[in-house]
């Protein structure tokens, strides 16, 4: 797998951690690459039955499926394994990457008629200055940093895969899961249950 380190540190998503406060959302747009959109998706896991959100960025895949399927070489990968944005005077505004990508990361944008999506605030996370929704997150469920403050500062185990039927998906952010040994992360199989979704043990307690 790549290296997972920019100058040092890691970025890290603890879905677990978010509390749906949206400062991520409304930080991305500040970020200086961003032309004053925000990047982030803010997912709501089952509105019917919980209050439960997830924030997710672009996961950086090892072998970005976003670029493969771009007809014009749009999409890059830099040195430090980050997908960027697609290249203006390259983008034709197809939106095979907002259809391919398995995350669901990519936006096409019409004003700029460009492809966009997270890019880790490259420009921020390069000189190990956080991201910009890490560095206003106040649950910490978006974080970066070295791996021995994790270490000293986190609980649960980090993964850097995830599995989409036959497809393993290795990746350059890390989720953060209570056992590692469990393998990729699957995301076509039935989800365990959460603590969030019976938080006082009245399901437990209910005759």
């Amino acid at each position: 797998m790549a290296n997972p380190l920019i100058a040092g540190k890691m970025f890290v998503i603890d879905q677990s951690r978010c509390i749906g406060c949206e400062a991520c959302v409304q930080a991305c747009e500040e970020c200086g690459t961003h032309r004053g959109q925000s990047l982030i998706h803010l997912e709501f896991i089952d509105r019917g039955a919980t209050t439960q959100t997830a924030p997710m960025v672009c996961m950086h895949c090892e072998d970005p499926t976003c670029a493969e399927v771009c007809p014009a070489d749009a999409i890059k990968q830099n040195e430090d394994g980050v997908v960027q944005s697609a290249l203006k005077p390259r983008c034709i505004g197809c939106s095979n990457c907002v259809l391919a990508c398995p995350f669901g990361v990519p936006k096409y944008f019409a004003l700029p008629d460009q492809m966009m999506k997270c890019d880790m605030c490259y420009d921020r996370s390069s000189v190990g200055l956080k991201p910009m929704c890490a560095s206003v997150c106040p649950s910490q469920a978006l974080w970066f940093g070295t791996p021995e403050e994790f270490d000293a500062t986190r609980r649960g185990e980090l993964v850097f895969e995830f599995r989409f039927g036959n497809q393993l998906v290795p990746t350059k952010l890390a989720t953060v899961v209570d056992h590692r040994d469990d393998g990729p992360i699957d995301v076509l199989a039935e989800a365990p249950k959460r603590w969030q979704d019976d938080p006082f043990g009245l399901e437990e307690d209910a005759p």
